[in-house]
């Protein structure tokens, strides 16, 4: 009896050890969505769109919060419009500009000879990120000289997001002067804004939604080709077909205060120190079995180490060890789950008071599986044995739905996927979710096919760019940006076959 079941143990560990190993090397290996055949482009300067983009820089387009640039202030961008229309002439004569009305957001449109096809729809934004105080000796090039050293356009925006907006009339430009005439109407959107609110970008989507107009696909930044990747330590292009929501509780604590030489043993503080730990304890779930998570560990999976992609092919049994492992990792916690960040705390106004309200405000960056209804229901669930705490959407009340999941199926997606995996030498390429926010959100509103990618090679040094100190771009990924979007054009030209 004894060996019958032991040869039965055995012979149950053979057959999940078999299990195991075949999901593991039939896993990934297929690309997600198709591919296409790319157009040949007329031949477009490195340097000179380097040189055109070091020009941009110099416009100090700087946002600080909503409602910038303040009425006076308007000269940068001003500016900037002037020397695009100086800059680019023949993308100028090839298409009619209009300023959104009440912003100063440019909507370019190049009409199509075949008015039965949806327009294409391309994004970029105009303004920039300041440069902290104090920060500016640790540039190799000033934030706003626009300066080109060692092959590299250093500046405040040269990524975020004047290279981008420089590509594209870049792309233009090259295509006009070829004599090009579209089929599909292409239309170019460059907010002024949206490093602050995006009203400006808001504001050229319902002007577009107005006119009946639903673009076939609206492209914005996001994602490029990233070597080597984090997931697999190789070259990896990732092409964004969602973006996270967002929401901030406001989380107050009323108390009787007093002094601080007889405290209670709950005052207001601990209180709200109780809800924040029981937050950060208590995270949203994460779930692998839905896109964009999903088919992006699936297209990158014949790339990953054997045990990384052991565990994601045989989630069954190791799901547990891949979420804690991943939650671990700040950027991997993303994008599983819905985020949960405290940033504010305010108490007492004196060191030997006690506070008779204390408020924290805790932001939330909210992954497609959630609502900010269901971010708002798990944080009351987690804390409520707290007595007597408030919760409320704080944040001036500002709230948005994670974006729908874009389709990989369709044209949109293999033109993108087939330009991603040229610029990444036949790189794999995943589809993937932005855990910033782009203007590309309010496209929603117009369009199913939103997608957020930028045709650029960039190492994981080039990104600590963003937002940070010595943000650049190589001479090299200008000509593949210039490059990358005419062939986008081109390959979304004309009706689908």
């Amino acid at each position: 009896m004894l060996k019958k079941l032991m040869l039965g143990v055995l012979g149950l560990v053979v057959l999940v050890v078999g299990i195991i190993l075949v999901r593991t090397f039939t896993y990934g290996g297929s690309p997600v969505g198709g591919r296409v055949d790319l157009p040949a482009t007329p031949d477009i300067s490195a340097e000179s769109a380097a040189e055109h983009l070091a020009e941009a820089i110099r416009f100090k387009t700087v946002t600080l919060s909503g409602g910038d640039p303040r009425p006076g202030q308007e000269g940068a961008w001003l500016a900037l419009q002037d020397w695009l229309v100086v800059t680019y002439p023949a993308a100028h004569a090839a298409m009619t500009r209009e300023t959104v009305p009440g912003t100063l957001t440019l909507l370019y449109t190049w009409k199509g000879s075949d008015p039965s096809l949806k327009p294409l729809l391309l994004m970029a934004h105009q303004d920039v990120v300041p440069v902290n105080i104090g920060t500016e000796g640790d540039w190799t090039g000033a934030p706003f000289a626009g300066e080109i050293i060692d092959g590299y356009v250093y500046g405040r925006g040269a990524i975020d997001d004047k290279g981008n907006l420089v590509g594209l009339m870049e792309a233009a430009e090259g295509l006009a002067a070829s004599g090009f005439q579209p089929q599909r109407t292409v239309m170019f959107m460059f907010g002024h804004d949206e490093e602050v609110l995006g009203s400006g970008a808001q504001a050229g989507v319902a002007l577009l939604k107005s006119r009946g107009i639903e673009p076939e696909m609206a492209l914005d930044e996001g994602f490029m080709v990233i070597d080597p990747s984090p997931i697999t330590g190789k070259s990896m292009a990732f092409v964004g077909v969602s973006e996270k929501g967002y929401i901030t509780l406001k989380l107050t604590v009323v108390a009787a205060g007093g002094h601080s030489s007889q405290p209670p043993r709950n005052s207001a503080d601990v209180a709200l120190a109780r809800a924040i730990v029981a937050l950060d304890e208590n995270q949203m779930p994460a779930d692998f079995s839905k896109p964009p998570v999903s088919e992006l560990f699936l297209a990158s999976g014949q790339d990953m180490p054997f045990m990384q992609r052991m565990a994601l092919a045989n989630l069954w049994l190791f799901q547990g060890a891949v979420e804690a492992s991943m939650a671990n990792v700040p950027a991997g916690n993303a994008m599983i789950r819905t985020t949960t960040a405290p940033t504010m705390l305010s108490g007492s106004a004196k060191e030997n008071v006690l506070p008779q309200r204390a408020m924290a405000m805790v932001n939330f960056r909210i992954h497609p599986n959630d609502t900010p209804e269901s971010v708002m229901a798990h944080a009351k669930e987690v804390t409520k044995d707290i007595e007597g705490l408030e919760i409320e959407i704080g944040g001036d009340g500002i709230s948005s739905p994670a974006s729908p999941v874009s389709p990989t199926d369709n044209r949109a997606y293999a033109v993108l996927a087939s330009v991603a995996a040229e610029v990444g030498n036949g790189a794999p390429v995943a589809p993937a979710l932005v855990i910033g926010a782009t203007d590309s959100r309010h496209a929603a509103a117009i369009t199913s096919n939103i997608y957020r990618f930028a045709p650029a090679l960039m190492s994981p040094e080039d990104l600590t760019g963003f937002h940070g100190t010595n943000e650049r771009i190589s001479v090299e990924n200008m000509a593949r940006l210039s490059k990358g979007y005419a062939q986008i054009i081109l390959g979304m030209d004309g009706p689908d076959s």
